[in-house]
């Protein structure tokens, strides 16, 4: 049975998780969950709210706050005032998450190369360009 695109992105988001998930054990660091994984993604340089990182994330606030106080726990985030309102926190990376960050960013750099090697660079360009495109909305129903 063919596979639909949204079954396609899916395994193709899971072999870029699995593969990342084995070179940093393979490191010795410390394991990161995909929620977690994502957390790092959607965090600024200056520091981002949960609110904001649940909405980038596409996850429910509760989810969100989840992975960040697990992050807390392992070192690798922290909290800091916000400074536009003393109600809200920013969740930034400590010393220790910028260099788990930069290591996972090398080893995702590897496998895009990899997949490079295995597909074709210009299969992989065309797909990258793809998905940065802007699709628009999701489309709603009839």
């Amino acid at each position: 049975m063919a596979q639909n695109l949204p079954q396609l992105l899916g395994a193709a988001r899971h072999w870029f998780e699995t593969g990342l998930a084995s070179a940093m054990e393979a490191d010795g660091e410390q394991p990161i969950s995909y929620a977690q994984q994502l957390v790092f993604s959607a965090l600024d340089a200056e520091g981002t709210t949960v609110a904001e990182l649940a909405r980038r994330m596409g996850v429910a606030r509760q989810s969100a706050h989840q992975a960040v106080h697990a992050l807390i726990g392992m070192g690798l985030l922290c909290q800091e005032p916000d400074p536009d309102s003393a109600r809200r926190r920013r969740i930034r990376m400590t010393a220790e998450g910028r260099r788990i960050d930069a290591v996972a960013r090398g080893h995702i750099a590897r496998m895009e190369g990899a997949l490079a090697d295995r597909i074709g660079p210009a299969t992989v360009t065309a797909l990258t360009e793809a998905l940065r495109t802007d699709w628009g909305p999701p489309l709603t129903p009839r």
